[in-house]
């Protein structure tokens, strides 16, 4: 049984953050302070939770999730509010981000309840507690908190709208130019607005897009993908109207941030040093493009300054103990990676970040331009002026480019022995996908036909567009494919092989 809960639209004058829409009817909506759900008592929330269709077929993980909601709403209930949005409100875990776990972690540990398996269960559970709309937490915390593996999106589209979900991601698999990353995104940022503003994928305004886009941009140091595919397929669904621009592009005009704006995408505590590296990017902002500078922005402050905070609450000086050093540069040299085992599980390991380096350079050029501005303005810069924590020796580029030259050349040993199997391949699939074509266009519309060994069916187009374009359906995947696409694609693919292969440069090393 999949419920649907709609609600009128509240829109907000707030514009978004970092973009100028160009017409004021594309505004958010304002979250809502109170509805029917959040409102339940402690007892008919609950039992609401334990029933259909929340309950899972699995009566161990049912278990599980019976003792979550109990802790969580246990949490919750403690929390001072008249309703359950009230409360988690309350609680600072929407304002949390990344360590909002830490709250209701606390909380168990003063009641002397605390493991980190009841812990576990509580934060599962609020996925539950919001899918059900009892709370909503804000669009910055999902952006922060909430992965995009899509535990959120499934449960969104049992529970909430499955008949939207199910229409956004067979535009998705309809449309050839929509890979399954850009689905999983695309069906995420639905689930995410849901959550947050209440109502189904129907009532998703063109300002919750701009507004969830917006705050990724800020939010991230690198900006997010397939958020032009996300405005699309919701335009294809007409949630936006007849009258919305049919591209992301013609909404906003993007204009370039400023030091102070590019800085506070981290949410430094340290006032002084957050000032000093707005100051500095100013200082570097006249030699710099608009993209360097966005870099060194990151590097400065989410890779250094911010990383440090995280680790050492009150940090407020440039001057870093040597143990402090060290530590934030062997954090910055390895990175956890998951890995298959020959048994076929999943485990994480730690491996050595490949460009470390480039990230230790901009650092230690930060406290030399400090050192050398501050003979000529001592009073402005004097001040910040110590040792810097990242030696000449630790950037020796000439030893990273012999390690850089030493990978490729195994790299290239490794995989040569594999070539012909890579040219006999794109030289096949070059072939298929001619003869496809060929046959294609020799097809009438809505009629099959076989060949290459597969059985495809010409498309229908109601409305065909200006440039041909060859469409078949596969009844085998229920997918529609561009067969003038893929043969464009089989054919460099194939071209740029041999050109390399002829060239030489597979042999190298």
């Amino acid at each position: 049984m999949t419920t649907v809960f709609h609600e009128p639209p509240v829109v907000s004058a707030t514009p978004a953050v970092g973009h100028e829409a160009v017409d004021d009817r594309f505004v958010a909506r304002r979250p809502a302070v109170d509805w029917p759900a959040t409102r339940q008592s402690h007892r008919e929330a609950f039992g609401r939770l334990m029933g259909p269709p929340f309950v899972l077929e699995n009566a161990g993980s049912q278990k599980q999730r019976r003792q979550g909601l109990e802790l969580l709403l246990a949490w919750l209930a403690d929390q001072p509010g008249e309703s359950w949005q009230q409360r988690w409100l309350a609680s600072g875990a929407d304002t949390a981000g990344t360590d909002w776990r830490r709250i209701p972690a606390q909380w168990l540990y003063d009641r002397g309840l605390y493991s980190e398996g009841r812990n576990a269960l509580l934060c599962a559970a609020l996925t539950v507690v919001i899918c059900a709309d009892i709370v909503r937490p804000s669009l910055l915390w999902f952006v922060a908190s909430v992965t995009r593996g899509g535990a959120l999106a499934r449960c969104m589209a049992r529970i909430r709208d499955g008949e939207g979900f199910a229409r956004l991601r067979e535009l998705c698999d309809r449309d050839p130019h929509a890979s399954a990353a850009a689905q999983g995104h695309s069906v995420h940022r639905a689930a995410v607005i849901i959550a947050a503003k209440g109502g189904a994928i129907a009532d998703i305004t063109i300002g919750d897009t701009l507004e969830l886009l917006d705050a990724e941009t800020n939010t991230h140091s690198r900006p997010m993908v397939h958020g032009t595919a996300f405005y699309q397929m919701l335009h294809q669904m007409g949630v936006f109207g007849p009258s919305a621009p049919r591209r992301l592009r013609e909404l906003r005009s993007t204009r370039q941030r400023t030091p102070e704006e590019l800085i506070d995408r981290y949410h430094l505590a340290c006032r002084p040093v957050r000032d000093l590296l707005v100051d500095y990017l100013r200082e570097r902002q006249p030699a710099l493009d608009y993209s360097s500078l966005r870099r060194l922005a990151a590097d400065l402050g989410n890779v250094f300054w911010k990383d440090l905070e995280r680790h050492y609450q009150g940090i407020d000086s440039l001057h870093l103990p040597t143990e402090v050093a060290q530590a934030w540069k062997q954090r910055l040299r390895t990175r956890p990676k998951t890995v298959l085992t020959d048994t076929g599980e999943k485990t994480v390991i730690t491996v050595e970040r490949i460009g470390y380096r480039q990230c230790l350079t901009p650092v230690r050029a930060f406290y030399l331009d400090l050192a050398h501005w501050a003979i000529e303005d001592p009073s402005r810069w004097g001040r910040w002026v110590v040792p810097c924590p990242i030696g000449e020796e630790e950037i020796n580029q000439r030893k990273a480019a012999r390690h850089r030259k030493s990978r490729m050349d195994a790299r290239t040993r490794e995989r040569l022995p594999v070539l012909p199997v890579l040219v006999r391949t794109v030289d096949e699939r070059r072939k298929t996908t001619e003869v496809l074509l060929h046959a294609a266009r020799q097809t009438r519309p809505g009629d099959t036909f076989t060949t290459a060994g597969q059985t495809l069916t010409r498309s229908i187009i109601a409305r065909p567009t200006a440039t041909e374009k060859i469409w078949v359906d596969d009844p085998i995947t229920g997918k529609r494919r561009d067969l003038g696409v893929e043969e464009d694609l089989a054919f460099w693919a194939w071209a740029a092989v041999e050109v390399l292969r002829h060239a030489g440069c597979f042999s190298r090393g």
